[in-house]
């Protein structure tokens, strides 16, 4: 037994024990008083037999002889040394308050201690215990608490996963670029006449890893809740950049970029973070489009209250079973693993837009390719 069920028995105990003390006592006092009164012959008022005995009439008493109440001892007889505590109600009563306490403790301190002991095996890293079978059928704010610290558990579970997969999937990451700067330095001790050549790979693979970590630092901002200062957007202007620059970029591949703007309202978010999220999107349509293809990509005001952005490629597309996982860090279907990348883009995006409150969704297309659609708050 813990600490607290000693006091809620205490407490309570004492409680119920003042309560049928004190009843007890005040019970006992006024029998005790009206016993004295019978015992000195004291005649009562008749209000205190009640309306039954006034209304019947005396008793005959022969003429002359003076009326008394008669004295009534109490059954046995009177005490020697006059009246006694009530010992056994008192004890009776002591016993049931007992009882009554160390239930009632128990019931409140039980569930306490199963969340003591849970806390005690998260802290150690066992995120596998759950409180909620412990609690049995209770419905009251314990029960919520264990369904509360069942709810954490598993999100802390989720994100401890996460992290170790991060981790893995960046040491893999970073283990290629790392291995390949080995080879190009290597290569450049054995034949010092390629030295242009290996400098030209070291200086790649150093821009890939620059990439990479820049990437890892944005994402990590971003899973932490470091979003920046919050500004009013012109939606505009930013989609009207990214465009160009996916234009500029789809003339060498020959992919045609159609843009149809409708009503541009002004978004609160952080500038950067937003154009880096959209344009990720668009470069992600980019690298899994075809020569000749296609970027569809349409904006706008949509029911008043929503601002809604839609890029949509000629690609493969991608299986249905993947579709809630390439907003994962690091995930790379079949088609994606022939188009380079880290698999951080999407997942960039997912999480810009999630901080202001919005939306994306991935979707294939009926003729082929992938539909992201973004909605963002107005």
């Amino acid at each position: 037994m813990g600490r607290l069920f000693w006091k809620f028995f205490i407490f309570i105990w004492l409680g119920q024990m003042a309560a049928v003390l004190g009843t007890g006592a005040l019970f006992w006092v006024e029998r005790q008083q009206f016993q004295e009164r019978m015992a000195n012959g004291e005649k009562l008022p008749p209000e205190v037999f009640g309306p039954a005995f006034r209304d019947r009439p005396p008793p005959p008493f022969e003429r002359g002889e003076p009326h008394e109440y008669p004295r009534l001892p109490p059954p046995g007889g009177w005490p020697p040394g006059g009246p006694r505590l009530p010992l056994l109600p008192m004890l009776a009563g002591l016993l049931a308050s007992l009882l009554c306490a160390a239930g009632l403790a128990w019931y409140i301190a039980k569930p306490i201690r199963h969340l003591r002991q849970a806390f005690d095996a998260a802290a150690r890293g066992d995120l596998e215990i759950r409180v909620s079978p412990s609690m049995g059928g209770r419905r009251d704010e314990l029960a919520d608490l264990g369904h509360d610290f069942d709810r954490m558990t598993e999100h802390l579970q989720v994100l401890m996963a996460g992290q170790k997969r991060l981790l893995h999937d960046v040491s893999h990451e970073m283990r290629s670029p790392l291995a390949r700067l080995q080879a190009a330095i290597g290569l450049a001790r054995q034949q010092p006449i390629r030295m242009a050549d290996s400098l030209q790979r070291i200086e790649r693979e150093g821009e890939r890893m620059n990439l990479l970590v820049g990437e890892l630092l944005t994402l990590s901002r971003l899973e932490a809740g470091v979003t920046g200062a919050l500004e009013n957007v012109d939606m505009s202007e930013l989609l009207a950049g990214i465009v160009e620059d996916a234009r500029f970029e789809g003339a060498a591949q020959q992919i045609d970029i159609v843009y149809a703007p409708g009503e541009m309202p002004e978004i609160r978010a952080n500038p950067e973070l937003l154009h880096r999220a959209v344009e990720n999107v668009v470069r992600n349509a980019l690298r899994f489009s075809a020569a000749g293809g296609a970027i569809h990509i349409a904006a706008g005001r949509v029911d008043g209250e929503r601002f809604q952005i839609s890029i949509g490629d000629d690609g493969p597309g991608v299986p249905e079973s993947q579709l809630e996982n390439i907003f994962k860090p690091f995930f790379r279907g079949d088609a994606q693993n022939t188009a380079g990348g880290y698999g951080l883009g999407l997942a960039i995006a997912q999480r810009v837009i999630a901080a202001v409150n919005g939306k994306i969704q991935a979707k294939n297309k009926l003729g082929g390719g992938l539909l992201v659609e973004m909605d963002l708050p107005v």
